[in-house]
């Protein structure tokens, strides 16, 4: 009886060890993300910025014609697909149906996380737009619609806030670690993808598409944390 008593103990506070490192990781993340936005921040409004951007959206383009993206036709397209995932359109179509089975499985908590954070997102991001309010790209010809100031890229930072927010809720109720890790490699590709589109499709800067990494990630962890103390 003995034993088995140490077992449980044991399991327990390997548990709660391991459960304080990842509260941990995840207050650092937060820090370190808050951190790299206001460094990019600092460095944009200074114009040190400027060349590097300007030269990583040449770079994409025809030297000979600056509005013909670099790949075939069928590249810019798929391109243009992968930027919606970020577009409140989708965002919305996602939250809505991510919020429709939580409600069903009665995950309260976890559909609060979720609204909460995408939405707390949103309003973070025009602030931060409001804020800087950073011109659109002006050098190559953006090959989608787009509106609002420039910095943060709302596309990259919400699609950060969104998909990995729901990575988390679905790695809690995965047992296995490897598990756990491909679900959040999935979450954050897609975020990166999106990033990534906007600088393709010329409508961003990259520096803004970083600033959208680094706001978002920081916003979801702070919505995680929030979420785990009060559970």
């Amino acid at each position: 009886m003995g034993i088995d008593l140490r077992t449980a103990l044991g399991r327990v506070w390997a548990w709660k060890a391991n459960l304080d490192l990842v509260v941990l990781a995840a207050a650092l993340v937060a820090v370190g993300g808050a951190w790299a936005f206001i460094e990019l921040a600092d460095e944009v409004l200074e114009g040190e910025t400027h060349a590097i951007d300007e030269g990583l959206l040449r770079s994409l383009r025809n030297p000979n014609d600056l509005s013909d993206p670099l790949g075939p036709a069928w590249f810019e397209e798929s391109v243009r697909d992968l930027t919606a995932l970020g577009s409140p359109v989708v965002v919305g179509l996602v939250v809505a149906t991510v919020l429709g089975y939580l409600l069903i499985v009665q995950g309260y908590r976890a559909a609060l996380l979720v609204v909460g954070s995408t939405l707390g997102g949103q309003i973070l991001c025009l602030l931060l737009k409001g804020f800087f309010a950073r011109p659109r790209p002006a050098l190559v010809p953006g090959l989608t619609r787009a509106q609002l100031a420039s910095f943060p890229s709302g596309h990259s930072m919400v699609a950060v806030v969104l998909y990995l927010t729901i990575g988390a809720i679905l790695a809690e109720s995965l047992p296995q670690r490897r598990l756990k890790l491909y679900v959040l490699s999935v979450a954050m590709l897609l975020a990166a993808l999106v990033g990534m589109s906007r600088i393709y499709l010329g409508v961003h800067y990259p520096t803004d598409v970083l600033a959208g990494w680094a706001a978002g990630l920081s916003w979801a962890m702070v919505c995680w944390l929030v979420a785990h103390r009060l559970r």
